[in-house]
């Protein structure tokens, strides 16, 4: 890319918000041009506006540090700074669809973290190395909503990353049921231990929203395009429980799986292992190498030695072994706000520029 597109960063005093900042410095496509937040942080430096609420485990980089915040809610002002934005906004869910789908029609593409569009039917939700093709779609918002350049693409929840890639390597042998468990970090609600002392020593076996989203959610990346909305497949049927951990990054899942065809161990670890998307094929910038990576200890995937994986995008599976109720049964880890948040919408940025879909304003 000749020239970085420039990015806002809407939400850009939040976690999520941070972590795209982090992302974003020295990218080699994408340069910050405005950080966006609430009307109280409008007016203020970034590191004013942050205060002593940064959350990341590296510094505020200094490119933002004396950048003004802007009022999210002034949109034609944001999005004359900016070719476009990644949204991670902390609104309710009728307040993000509002304003996400009006930086779109002022022609800003929108790349969220959000899960308010995820079943918008012509928003394509997307894993880069799963459903690509579902950025299709955009062709048909875009004639909704009116614009040329503007759109909203959107990427799914952090606790499906570590396995539905996995039962997407597997498709051949027609996985048609999955019972998952998943053992989720704190960050995923947007805390540190400081923030949520109580966490310390304690499991909460509850996480609003959060099953539905898991049992959900792969099926529409499963999906089909069909009449200029993305309709969900049917399986496999997923059954799900959530539950917060005391861990402040990294999602991991227990998962039992019942296929229609048979394979063997060999086969599955083959497959996961192997399995590539376009992403890798187009080395983007923040493209895992390796998508999957099959551990072989007994003790492994752990948070510990695996969650930064590829520098978190990657996805460590282990204990893939037979079961005595379901075919199969294995552990997947995948890093909750790099892979799940922030650094899987910035991949998907890339491969939307890479394909065309969006590109600096004339």
């Amino acid at each position: 890319m000749e020239k970085k597109m420039r990015a806002g960063v809407l939400g850009a005093t939040g976690m999520v918000g941070q972590r795209f900042i982090t992302l974003l410095e020295n990218h080699p496509w994408f340069e910050v041009a405005a950080v966006a937040a609430s009307p109280r942080s409008a007016g203020k430096t970034y590191e004013e506006a942050v205060g002593g609420r940064w959350k990341m485990e590296t510094a505020m980089p200094e490119s933002v540090k004396k950048m003004v915040v802007m009022n999210v809610n002034e949109v034609e002002k944001v999005s004359a700074q900016v070719d476009m934005v990644f949204s991670a906004v902390d609104m309710s869910k009728d307040e993000i669809r509002a304003i996400e789908e009006a930086y779109a029609k002022a022609e800003v593409p929108v790349v969220s973290n959000n899960s308010a569009h995820r079943w918008t039917p012509d928003v394509p939700m997307v894993v880069p190395e799963i459903n690509p093709e579902h950025f299709q779609v955009i062709e048909s918002q875009r004639k909704r909503l009116g614009t040329k350049r503007g759109f909203i693409a959107v990427k799914p929840n952090c606790s499906i990353q570590s396995y539905a890639p996995v039962l997407t390597a597997w498709k051949e042998y027609e996985p048609y049921e999955v019972v998952a468990t998943t053992y989720q970090a704190i960050s995923g609600a947007g805390k540190t231990f400081r923030d949520w002392p109580e966490m310390v020593g304690n499991i909460i076996p509850y996480i609003g929203g959060e099953e539905e989203k898991s049992e959900q959610e792969p099926l529409r990346l499963w999906g089909k395009i069909e009449n200029g909305q993305i309709v969900k497949a049917a399986e496999p049927v997923i059954t799900c429980q959530c539950i917060r951990v005391p861990i402040l990054n990294g999602h991991t899942a227990a998962v039992f799986v019942k296929f229609r065809k048979k394979t063997t161990k060999e086969e599955l670890i083959e497959r996961m292992v192997n399995f590539e998307g376009l992403p890798q094929k187009l080395k983007l910038p923040s493209a895992p190498k390796q998508f999957i990576q099959y551990l072989e200890e007994d003790n492994r995937p752990q948070i510990t030695q695996d969650v930064d994986f590829e520098n978190g995008m990657g996805i460590s599976v282990g204990r893939l072994r037979e079961d005595t109720l379901y075919d199969y049964k294995f552990v997947g880890l995948s890093h909750n706000t790099l892979r799940g948040a922030a650094g899987g919408a910035v991949l998907c940025a890339e491969l939307l520029a890479a394909q065309g879909y969006m590109k600096g304003k004339e």
